[in-house]
């Protein structure tokens, strides 16, 4: 790939008051970059347009989709809505950038893999290569069918985000929901702590780095790993209790996505730009670490500690919002 140097780069954001679009405006802010937030919605392909050609961006930043809140059980019985943005919304803005000659970096997932006979657990992860074996839940189902249309554009970077992890413990942080939950499966996955991989995304931007990435930290980490973990980092007194993934099936509409992606590709081009594919356990604890802290600095620990919903995981099917993964 080439370091394309134009003398004043314009992001534009879609997706920027969403949950990673806040923290790439953030963050191209502190680093004295200029950004625009898209004021335009994706699935609306004439106000894109127009957004494009106002704005004259020299990079644009796709940090919007339809996930469903809480979850992606919403996409099972909102499948219109669903395509209307993670699909249609998706291409179109690849296309029309496409036209203008603009590079595009779109912030995907990962949960289009389930472990197989050919991937199992412990066995080597799935590549950028591998074609996606998990439809079980309609919202992987779209992504799997953009990813596979998006390989036909040239200035595209496509970035599979996994089970996203912040500094702190907002309600869309992987952690939160897990230790919100009445029981959890016990899985070793792949997974994206964010503070150490987005400024990763935005050198891969600058370089106009094409095609697609498994955009994960190095390893895998099950959830009993990441909950020993934050018991002891961030709540002693928290318990947790496990279910298998049968009795997880009967509390959720959509079966869930478990694997391991493979980060040889991300970690070469990491390397080419001067940087590195932080290992996961590594960044979650430090994660889980800055977490605390926030919650004690703003005087609010441990009364703002997340707080489990009933047994059953009751309390999970509330609205949905068009944000960001």
């Amino acid at each position: 790939f080439t370091m394309a140097k134009r003398d004043a780069e314009v992001y534009l954001l879609f997706g920027s008051t969403g949950w990673i679009g806040g923290m790439l405006k953030k963050m191209l802010g502190q680093d004295s970059k200029t950004v625009v937030a898209a004021k335009s919605r994706i699935e609306d392909r004439d106000a894109v347009a127009k957004e494009l050609d106002e704005v004259k961006p020299t990079r644009v930043l796709l940090a919007a989709g339809l996930t469903g809140r809480p979850n992606v059980d919403w996409c099972e019985t909102h499948q219109e809505e669903t395509i209307r943005v993670n699909v249609t919304g998706t291409l179109s803005l690849a296309d029309l950038c496409s036209q203008r000659g603009l590079h595009v970096t779109i912030f995907a997932t990962g949960c289009i893999y389930h472990y197989d006979d050919d991937h199992p657990v412990g066995g080597k992860g799935f590549t950028e290569e591998d074609k996606p074996n998990f439809d079980g839940s309609f919202y992987s189902k779209t992504k799997a069918m953009v990813e596979e249309l998006l390989k036909s554009y040239s200035n595209v970077c496509v970035l599979r985000v996994r089970m996203p992890i912040s500094d702190d413990l907002s309600e869309r942080n992987f952690v939160t929901k897990i230790a919100r939950y009445d029981k959890v499966v016990d899985i070793p996955n792949s997974m994206t702590v964010l503070s150490g991989m987005l400024p990763l995304s935005l050198a891969m931007s600058a370089a106009e780095v094409k095609g697609i990435y498994n955009f994960t930290n190095r390893g895998v980490i099950s959830h009993n790993e990441i909950l020993e973990l934050y018991k002891e980092i961030v709540d002693p007194n928290f318990t947790y209790a496990n279910f298998t993934v049968e009795e997880q099936a009967k509390v959720i509409k959509a079966p869930r996505s478990n694997n391991y992606l493979d980060t040889t590709k991300l970690e070469a081009c990491a390397k080419q730009l001067g940087m590195e594919v932080p290992e996961v356990r590594e960044a979650v604890v430090a994660a889980l670490t800055l977490s605390r802290k926030a919650l004690q600095d703003a005087g609010q620990y441990p009364a703002g500690l997340p707080k489990k919903f009933g047994p059953g995981n009751a309390g999970l099917n509330g609205p949905a919002t068009n944000g960001s993964k």
